[in-house]
């Protein structure tokens, strides 16, 4: 199977990984979980991160034909609309994305021109659609559970998961989040351990496990199936869920939230400015 090329940005202020995966034959490539720089005590944004990716691409000679997510995160905000302006390309993510709309619509009490059907997004990807870049064949798989519409993106030989797992000596994502589910979770770890041993796997974040010196963020099906910390070996479905609901019970919330959910279900997209040429993010009381 083809092997894209795959560089990652490590970004340490919010632990997450972005990707950019190309065909070396053609210079075709996608940018997979992007971060816009947010300072939560100023309310500031800044592209310092994604600037490090545009200035990549550009130096490798790059064509980017797709910006993808594989979730509404919750830990960092998408640069998805900036990197488009400057790289183009077409921003996606998995088609039940409005589930995550209508839910957190509610939550922020979002008003019109606020739409809950995913329109702020180019492409919705079904499960199972095939896409590609350059001359490589990349195939969507919903992997639920984090959240409903949470997907992986298998490009060649690589699997981009995003929180779905970590890396085996971390375990999996947490799933206490509105609409997320263990069981579910599970059950979609279960398709990605399906693919050939040799897939690699991209994480989208990483923490650094107790007794590991370095960030890390590539492993192996094979590697997650024997070893993940979480449901390795023969874990079994009711072993893991009571596991995971046991942890995220005590598990605070991501620090970013409330002002990520509000920017990544538009597609990276500020609430509208109000008549002072001012966007402001919302912070519901006793509602999350």
């Amino acid at each position: 199977m083809t092997a894209p090329i795959v560089n990652a940005f490590f970004d340490e202020a919010t632990f997450t990984v972005s990707f950019v995966a190309a065909d070396a034959e053609t210079g075709k490539a996608a940018v997979i979980d992007s971060v816009l720089d947010y300072d939560a005590a100023s309310g500031r944004t800044s592209t310092t991160s994604a600037d490090k990716i545009i200035d990549y691409v550009g130096e490798s000679g790059l064509d980017v034909e797709w910006i993808l997510e594989t979730h509404v995160h919750a830990d960092h905000l998408t640069a998805a609309p900036y990197l488009k302006q400057h790289l183009g390309g077409k921003i996606a993510i998995g088609c039940n994305v409005p589930i995550i709309q209508k839910t957190f619509g509610e939550i922020f009490n979002a008003k019109q021109p606020f739409h809950r059907d995913g329109r702020q997004f180019d492409h919705l990807f079904a499960n199972d659609e095939e896409f590609n870049i350059g001359n490589i064949v990349g195939r969507i798989m919903h992997t639920p559970g984090h959240t409903p519409a949470c997907v992986t993106y298998v490009i060649g030989n690589a699997a981009f998961v995003g929180d779905t797992l970590f890396m085996p000596d971390y375990g999996s994502a947490r799933c206490d989040f509105p609409g997320g589910d263990a069981r579910i979770l599970y059950r979609s770890i279960q398709k990605i351990f399906a693919l050939p041993d040799d897939t690699r796997v991209f994480t989208c974040h990483d923490y650094k496990a107790p007794g590991r010196d370095e960030f890390a963020w590539e492993s192996t099906i094979a590697e997650q199936r024997e070893s993940n910390i979480h449901l390795g070996g023969s874990t079994s479905e009711d072993a893991f869920v009571e596991m995971r609901e046991t942890r995220d019970a005590k598990l605070c919330m991501p620090k970013l939230i409330l002002p990520a959910v509000q920017v990544n279900m538009r597609g990276g997209a500020l609430p509208p400015a109000e008549e002072n040429g001012v966007s402001y993010l919302k912070i519901p009381i006793n509602a999350v």
